[in-house]
């Protein structure tokens, strides 16, 4: 499988723990960096729940502004609850994509809105935390692929060490 590139952009995100798993779905998910805007993640970094470190592999870097920061090439998709949003159900990923996703407590801004390439939404019944929104897309990316990575290799490299199940 080719690898295109994915960057994600968190806008001003509310929690470390958060944050820590976005880490863990960009490490099982190959995205090659993430951006982040605001103050909040930066005071409290030091408890972030960055369980299998991937913060060693994958750059998160703070930065003034997300579009500013777009990478070149990439197609700007914003993840989040807007009206007129296209259903992340049908929604065809770009190859090389920077998506952004709006903090917990809060919302993309109308600038970002307006600069974006697709605004998506995942249609659920209320709102989604940031980590579960960031898995969820990342997901729907890897499912739609022509090629995705399957098979009894993948399972042995991506499981737990205590993890030696098979279905018979």
């Amino acid at each position: 499988m080719s690898h295109f590139n994915v960057t994600l952009g968190l806008s001003n995100p509310k929690s470390p723990t958060n944050v820590g798993a976005v880490l863990r779905a960009a490490g099982c998910f190959q995205a090659d960096s993430i951006l982040y805007t605001g103050v909040r993640y930066d005071r409290a970094a030091a408890f972030c729940t960055d369980t299998q470190s991937q913060s060693k592999n994958i750059p998160l870097t703070g930065v003034s502004c997300l579009l500013e920061s777009a990478p070149r090439d990439a197609k700007i998709v914003v993840i989040e609850l807007a009206e007129n949003a296209e259903s992340l159900a049908s929604f065809v990923h770009p190859d090389n994509a920077f998506y952004i996703f709006g903090p917990e407590d809060g919302t993309v801004k109308q600038k970002v809105v307006n600069n974006a390439d697709s605004v998506v939404y995942i249609p659920t019944h209320g709102c989604l935390n940031l980590a579960a929104t960031v898995n969820i897309v990342l997901y729907d990316r890897l499912a739609k692929s022509h090629q995705p990575k399957e098979g009894n290799e993948l399972i042995r490299q991506s499981r737990d060490m205590n993890n030696r199940l098979k279905v018979k």
